[in-house]
């Protein structure tokens, strides 16, 4: 790991508009876009964010599923509290404003209360697009 961090570490940075530079300044977060150690240090950074057994991952997009028994409750806002202060730990913030909630089911009957990301309220939605599919809550 050392080399890891010798790769990011004491990097600087300065910015160009017309013939005019700006001095140079240190960069003390991110990593240098188009390098090849990019993509494999998100891979290995949101790798640990996983909120329980039905969390699923792809890239850069996260999907967490419940299955709630009839006479149960949702469990699920506790999932995605866990999910924001994992992604937090990692100096990640999940945008409540592209997260949606669908329900699939028996469980529309008795819906559970919005969700909620941080102080925003998460958009139920009765369907979404996943990975290039599209998904109703009929599953049609």
């Amino acid at each position: 790991m050392r080399w890891m961090c010798d790769f990011l570490r004491c990097r600087t940075q300065r910015v160009k508009i017309g013939d005019v530079l700006s001095d140079w300044l240190p960069i003390t977060a991110g990593m240098p876009q188009g390098s090849l150690l990019g993509p494999l240090t998100f891979i290995i950074l949101v790798d640990g964010m996983t909120a329980g057994d039905l969390t699923h991952k792809y890239i850069d997009d996260t999907t967490v599923t419940e299955l709630i028994p009839s006479q149960e409750t949702s469990h699920l806002q506790s999932v995605v509290n866990n999910l924001v202060f994992r992604a937090s730990q990692c100096h990640m913030n999940i945008n409540g404003k592209k997260t949606k909630e669908i329900l699939i089911g028996q469980v529309k009957r008795n819906a559970p209360p919005l969700l909620t990301v941080g102080a925003t309220d998460v958009e139920r939605v009765t369907t979404f697009k996943l990975l290039r599919v599209h998904i109703s809550d009929d599953l049609k």
